[in-house]
C-alpha cells in the first residue's frame, strides 16, 4: 500500500516569508501552487495526486483570496484523513514586518481596508488568520530570520516528510535593543564579566576565540553552564515526550555582541544529543 502523500498547506502574516518557504519547496521537489481557493484545495489535490508520481504539494492560501476562510476547518479535517497534513502558519513582529514592507516597497494586501495604516492592516490580517492559526501544526516566527537562513530552515524542516523531532531555535540577543517576542523561555546572562569594557574584545563578539575565553574561563560561568546543562537535561526529553514540536530559547546580554553569543553556543553544542533540530541565530552580531 502506497503512503499518503504528503500536503504542506502554508499560510500566514504577509511579510513573513510564505513566499521564500514556497520557491524553497519547490527547490526541494514539492509540487507548489500559491494562492489557491480554498474551494479548490480537494479538487485540485484529487486530480494532482491521481499521479503517483506526485507526492509531495504545497499550496500556499493568504488573504488575497478573499473568501477563503470560508469552510477552511472542514476543508482540512478532511484532507487530514485523506493525506499527511502539515499546516505551517507563519508569523513576525510588526515592526518587523512594517521594515520588510518598506524595504521591498509593495503595499500589504489590507492596505485600502485600513485606510492606510499599516499597523491596523496587520491587525487585522492576524484578525482574520487566527482561525487558520489555530489549526496550525508548526506556527514559525521569522522575524531574525533573513532570508538566507530562513531558506536554510525551512529546507533542513520540510525538505522532506515533516518529522516529528522537535525544531529547537536559539537566539542571542541584546536587552537594549528589546526583547524578542513569541519566546518560550528565557535566559538572562548579564550576571557574567563583560568584555564590553575590555578594549581588545570590545570590537569583537561572542563567535571570536578571545571573547570565548573570557567568558567561559569565569567561575560563574562554569557553575551557570553545569546548572543548565542539568536543567535541559531534565527538560528537553520531557517535552519531546510530551509531543512539543517547536522551541525556542532566548539568550540575552546588555548589547547582544559578547555574553549572549558566547553561551548560545555552549547551549547549542551540549543539545545536540538530543532528539532535536537545532537553528542558532544571533539577532544582534
Amino acid at each position: 500500500m502506497n503512503p499518503k502523500p504528503c500536503v504542506i498547506i502554508v499560510s500566514g502574516l504577509s511579510g513573513a516569508g510564505k513566499t521564500v518557504m514556497l520557491r524553497t519547496l519547490e527547490d526541494n521537489d514539492y509540487f507548489c501552487v500559491d494562492n489557491l481557493p480554498s474551494s479548490l484545495i480537494d479538487e485540485f489535490l484529487t486530480i494532482s495526486t491521481a499521479n503517483e508520481e506526485t507526492t509531495k504539494i504545497a499550496i500556499g492560501i493568504d488573504i488575497r483570496e478573499k473568501d477563503f476562510l470560508r469552510g477552511i476547518d472542514g476543508i482540512i479535517l478532511k484532507l487530514r484523513q485523506m493525506f499527511n497534513l502539515s499546516v505551517v502558519f507563519l508569523e513576525a513582529e510588526t515592526d518587523i514586518l512594517i521594515r520588510r514592507y518598506k524595504e521591498t516597497r509593495r503595499p500589504h494586501p489590507l492596505m485600502q481596508l485600513a485606510h492606510g495604516d499599516i499597523n491596523k492592516a496587520i491587525e487585522l490580517e492576524a484578525t482574520l488568520l487566527k482561525s487558520l492559526r489555530d489549526a496550525a501544526d508548526v506556527i514559525t516566527d521569522t522575524s531574525y530570520y533573513s532570508p538566507h537562513q530562513l531558506r536554510h530552515f525551512i529546507a533542513a524542516n520540510f525538505g522532506g516528510l515533516v518529522s516529528n523531532v522537535m525544531r529547537l531555535t536559539v537566539l542571542s540577543f541584546g536587552f537594549k535593543y528589546g526583547i524578542p517576542q513569541h519566546v518560550d523561555m528565557l535566559l538572562d546572562v548579564r550576571f557574567l564579566p563583560n568584555p564590553h569594557f575590555v578594549d581588545d574584545l570590545r570590537p569583537l563578539t561572542g563567535k571570536d576565540e578571545p571573547v570565548r575565553s573570557f567568558v567561559l574561563n569565569s567561575q560563574d560561568t562554569v557553575e551557570y553552564l553545569e546548572k543548565m546543562k542539568d536543567l535541559f537535561n531534565f527538560l528537553l526529553p520531557r517535552y519531546i515526550k510530551e509531543g512539543k514540536t517547536t522551541l525556542t530559547i532566548a539568550v540575552g546580554c546588555t548589547g547582544g555582541r559578547h555574553r549572549a553569543p558566547t553561551i548560545a553556543e555552549q547551549f547549542v553544542e551540549f543539545v545536540k544529543h538530543h532528539n532535536l533540530t537545532v537553528e542558532l541565530i544571533h539577532r544582534d552580531i
